[in-house]
């Protein structure tokens, strides 16, 4: 080990080497002749890992200020260089990324369920895994640091999304396996195939028929409603018990010869159920199942242009759910207020688009890049005209806004589409506004925002998670120089932003960029198109001439902040693992009665409130969790061994509820899965043996110092285990 004080010296530098062992061959000769030479140089230098070089950190026994829970964000290296447009690049690969995570993670406990249940089942399982390697890699491959921030060049961003596409196709591969393949055994092991006709069917018995599987990935009871394109006007839909359930079918602003269908689906944790949508040629009986799903209508409103608007407010129209009365003012064409119908809490709140300028050419002063954001001006409005259709429904009502660059023009640069769930009172998906945005193709050196101004009086101040996992708060800062840029902050999954008495919540489904730049205002860079000339960006073909178009998706919620501190963060992971669709075949007409499709019987699994199933998985590693050797690479999978990773969702003082520890049983818990015989709790990787690990203390300057809480407890031998605020618990399960 070391003696005196350690340095730790990183060697190595962005697109600078290629060659790993060249390196290291010219680093051994340059260690040897300083080790050779100490009495000179007063220095011994080594190979260390992280390990090496904190252990003897904590040997010198020093005390260490306490920084808290703040990050080093917004990072600038120059007045005119801070790098806070990276949050924001290359936004089709961010949301792709993400989506390939959350199949992944469906596609893992989906079929680790299925092997504990049918180990010999026909889903071959080295196929299996070997589709999740594919996926792990690609969803991995894609978090370097010039990956996922979207500071490659193109090629290298063609290729992650190469890997991360087949990836995905591998895994729905394996869920069509999964879903499909046992109903075509007679083992006993599995239900058998009904003959029975369905319960409910609509007037005509010989009508196209489609079957939808869908599966809930999360470890919590959902209700909530799942969207299909289809080709047909009208559609029943039909539960795995032949029971209608509430639909609505209407035209989509896509194109005008398909169809939006949206039902309401109710699964338990990590359950899925099997739909059959029919589609009926004739017009439908009322009293038959037809009657489940309701036609839904679009009401066009006239554009309005921005230089004709007067007084506003005057003409307000409003569309509701149990939880929200949203008004819309009919001389903008915008949204003009939200009301909390339960909490009697109405904020004045306006959206739409804006756009920051950027500077090209390094002659005529800072430019934005990948990495940069510099703010040429203050954000103009990005339209100048907007249309508003409005279709009331049963499942869903959708406003549907259509924003113009310049009036006469036919096709509209950017749109906004929200869905106000109906019919979910006293459930989540009631306090959920889902906004799904059109944004492009942009101008060049455009840098799109979505900008929401309310009458919080929030202080400029928002609330933003720099890595999923904690909030910090965000205080604006003036700066004699780019103050906008610098006030900016990653939005990972949730940015909201508050006062004493109101709360506005925005959910993301990929990372963005997020600011609070006036009172009560907040706003979220969509999409960036940017071309300069400095010499190092033409290099290494970093512009960012990005001429996608990009179709995020957030979810707003809007009350008191109590009550959306005990529902956001279950609603941030909701987001993030929506059901799983998966049509498994194309409409046809049954001129016979056809068998209808019948899977393993699926049970529930269903974790509190504030914990979260984050892992269930077949790891297949193949080397020693004792490291006790090197590993062997031939040595067989071990099918039988199931990593379970549970997260507590809240920060300590939260809620006064969802915050507390919360102790579970695992066996109980996992019931739903098989019987557990044997629990070996590990670290995070799954890499240590619990027993093996002893955290080290450190000396802090600090004169009050809080009680460590961070002590390993365990599993108990009836298998409880008490998870504690923001603590994330690792095992091994055996079943």
């Amino acid at each position: 080990m070391f003696s005196g004080l350690g340095v730790l010296y990183l060697q190595g530098c962005d697109k600078q080497f290629y060659n790993a062992s060249v390196q290291f061959s010219n680093m051994d000769v340059l260690m040897n002749y300083i080790n050779t030479h100490s009495d000179q140089y007063g220095v011994t230098v080594q190979y260390a890992t992280l390990k090496d070089y904190f252990q003897t950190l904590h040997q010198t026994n020093l005390s260490w200020d306490v920084r808290g829970n703040q990050d080093f964000l917004p990072y600038s290296t120059e007045p005119f260089q801070a790098w806070t447009g990276f949050y924001g690049s290359r936004n089709v690969l961010k949301g792709v990324a993400r989506r390939a995570s959350s199949l992944l993670y469906a596609s893992e406990s989906l079929f680790t369920r299925y092997h504990i249940s049918y180990p010999d089942g026909p889903v071959q399982r080295e196929w299996a895994l070997s589709k999740l390697k594919a996926l792990r890699w690609a969803v991995s491959e894609v978090q370097h640091h010039d990956g996922i921030t979207g500071t490659e060049s193109p090629k290298v961003a063609d290729m992650y999304m190469e890997h991360l596409l087949q990836g995905m196709m591998g895994a729905e591969e394996l869920l069509a396996a999964i879903f499909l393949l046992p109903q075509t055994l007679s083992n006993d092991i599995y239900d058998q195939i009904k003959n029975t006709p369905t319960t409910a069917r609509t007037d005509s018995e010989n009508v196209p028929e489609q079957h939808i599987f869908v599966y809930n990935p999360l470890a919590w009871n959902i209700s909530t409603y799942v969207n299909v394109s289809v080709q047909y006007a009208m559609a029943v839909v039909l539960d795995d018990d032949g029971k209608a359930v509430p639909a609505q079918i209407q035209p989509s602003m896509e194109s005008s010869t398909v169809y939006d269908l949206f039902f309401v689906v109710e699964l338990g944790g990590l359950q899925y159920r099997k739909y059959t949508v029919q589609f009926p040629q004739s017009p439908c009986d009322t009293g038959s199942a037809c009657g489940a799903t309701h036609v839904a209508k679009v009401v066009k409103f006239n554009k309005t242009n921005v230089r004709q608007w007067k007084k506003t407010g005057r003409k307000l129209l409003p569309v509701l759910n149990e939880c929200y009365k949203l008004m819309f003012d009919q001389e903008t064409n915008l949204l003009h207020s939200i009301t909390d119908r339960s909490k009697k809490i109405r904020v004045r709140v306006q959206q739409d688009f804006w756009e920051y300028k950027a500077n090209g050419d390094v002659q005529s002063g800072p430019i934005s890049d990948n990495y940069i954001f510099t703010a040429n001006g203050s954000a103009v409005p990005a339209y100048k005209s907007v249309v508003m259709e409005i279709v009331p429904g049963k499942v869903i009502s959708e406003i549907r806004q259509y924003f113009y660059r310049e009036e006469e023009d036919a096709n509209h640069t950017y749109s906004v589409v929200t869905r106000v769930p109906v019919g979910f009172k006293g459930r989540l998906s009631c306090f959920r506004l889902e906004q799904s945005y059109k944004v492009g193709p942009l101008e060049v050196n455009r840098e799109t925002v979505f900008r929401t101004r309310t009458s919080l009086q929030n202080n400029r101040t928002l609330f933003t998670d720099n890595n999923g996992y904690q909030m910090m708060k965000r205080t604006y800062k003036g700066y004699a120089n780019n103050t906008v840029a610098r006030n900016y902050y990653p939005m990972v999954r949730v940015a909201y932003m508050e006062d004493e008495s109101s709360r506005v919540v925005f959910l993301s489904e990929r990372a963005h960029g997020v600011a609070s730049l006036s009172q009560g205002q907040l706003e979220v860079m969509l999409h960036r198109r940017l071309w300069n000339n400095q010499e190092w960006n033409q290099g290494y073909n970093l512009t960012l001439n990005d001429s996608s178009v990009v179709r995020p998706v957030l979810w707003m919620m809007l009350g008191s902040p109590d009550s959306l501190s005990s529902i956001y963060q279950q609603e941030a992971v909701e987001l993030q693992h929506r059901p799983v669709v998966m049509a498994i075949d194309q409409p046809q007409k049954l001129l016979n009665q056809r068998e209808t499709f019948s899977g393993p019987s699926v049970h529930p699994v269903v974790l509190p409130q504030n914990l979260h199933m984050q892992s269930l998985s077949i790891p297949g590693w193949n080397y020693s969790p004792e490291h006790s050797s090197g590993g062997d690479e031939k040595s067989e999978v071990n099918f039988d061994r199931i990593l379970l990773r549970i997260t507590h969702l809240y920060e300590e003082g939260e809620s006064p509820v969802l915050s507390q520890p919360t102790t579970i049983n695992l066996k109980e818990v996992m019931q739903g899965i098989g019987k557990v015989s044997k629990v070996q709790e590990c670290s995070l990787t799954g890499t240590w043996n619990i027993s093996d690990l002893q955290r080290w203390n450190w000396k802090t300057d600090e004169t009050m110092q809080k009680t460590d809480k961070s002590g390993f407890s365990g599993v108990t031998q009836d298998f409880n285990v008490t998870i504690s605020p923001k603590e994330i618990r690792t095992f091994f399960i055996y079943f």
